[in-house]
């Protein structure tokens, strides 16, 4: 976190120092490699009110299964995100989302 502020990026927080859930944060990273994910649920329920409604969360896991990708990407499709991508590597998947809603005053227009 240290070093993303160092570049620039003034507005990153660690789950330590985020204060309460306002939508403030356009962009998380969730590295849960070496966890279940099981907790991975809980910590998505926290972290979703974090984000604004623009908000971009991108989830990196262990090597999984094609059924344990297919069952986070659910779990972000049941929060209000779409999947925008996806990549695997040998060290782990990582997916990326999107608000569903993204810009409502689009879809009044």
């Amino acid at each position: 976190m240290l070093e993303l502020q160092r570049r620039g990026y003034v507005r990153t927080a660690a789950t330590a120092n985020c204060g309460q859930p306002a939508g403030q944060y356009d962009v998380a990273l969730v590295d849960w490699r070496r966890r279940t994910s099981k907790s991975l649920e809980v910590a998505l329920d926290w972290l979703v009110d974090f984000l604004g409604s623009s908000g971009v969360l991108v989830v990196w896991v262990d090597p999984q299964k094609a059924t344990a990708n297919e069952a986070l990407r659910q779990s972000l499709e049941r929060r209000g995100f779409v999947i925008e991508a996806g990549t695997v590597h040998d060290c782990g998947c990582a997916v990326s989302a999107r608000r569903r809603e993204m810009n409502p005053i689009r879809k009044a227009a």
